[in-house]
């Protein structure tokens, strides 16, 4: 099936493309750094372990430090990236860990395919009102019972141009959805809440991070 490609995935994977070289010099290993994002991490992890042997899914791995922790946590995991730079800085870093060039929008992927999905600061480049298409895909590859791990940074459902921070002036757009939208989206795609979490901002940051894990509704529900 062909699927018309939004704008906004062009526009974040030529970025991406031109941030490579210098991503890891400004995006260090970020859960590494921060406990408390860490064990959200490792939460996502027990929870994909304990539903049985589907694996995690990475979406947007960029260099891949998050996927490289969850393979060491022993979940069968691999990494997703819109950005083919990307993935070659990621399958450079981690040269054990598998990563595929892809988009979360139009996964590669039949259904019921995945026990989990981490899709951490990705939606920061999706518009809100492609935000139920990204996470009906979410659900239609997640199995029953299936989690997601979705973190982002907030505002009040704003948008902005940001400069990317590779050494040149890369424009990327950026959107900083309000937790219950994204909760109201995620809810329209037969995702249900399960815990959401709200991070003050670390110095140098400016606006909050928020966490929300939800679950694809398994046979028993």
């Amino acid at each position: 099936m062909n699927h018309q490609e939004p704008d906004f995935v062009r526009t974040a994977r030529l970025a991406y493309d031109a941030m490579a070289p210098y991503y890891d010099a400004h995006h260090p290993d970020t859960p590494g750094n921060r406990p408390l994002e860490s064990a959200l991490v490792g939460a996502l992890a027990d929870l994909v372990r304990a539903s049985g042997p589907a694996p995690l899914a990475d979406l947007g791995c960029g260099p891949g430090h998050v996927t490289a922790r969850l393979q060491d946590l022993g979940v069968p995991v691999f990494g997703v990236d819109l950005s083919p730079r990307m993935v070659d800085l990621a399958r450079r870093t981690h040269p054990g860990v598998r990563f595929h060039v892809g988009t979360m929008t139009a996964l590669d992927l039949p259904p019921d395919t995945l026990g989990g999905i981490a899709a951490l600061d990705v939606i920061d480049h999706v518009p809100q009102e492609h935000l139920t298409t990204a996470f009906d895909e979410f659900h239609r590859v997640l199995t029953p019972g299936g989690h997601a791990l979705v973190a982002f940074r907030t505002g009040d459902d704003e948008h902005g141009r940001v400069a990317g921070g590779s050494g040149r002036e890369t424009a990327l757009d950026h959107h900083w959805h309000a937790p219950q939208t994204v909760a109201d989206h995620l809810a329209k795609a037969g995702l249900s809440l399960r815990a959401r979490m709200l991070l003050e901002p670390d110095a140098g940051e400016h606006r909050p991070r928020a966490f929300l894990l939800a679950r694809k509704p398994g046979p028993l529900d």
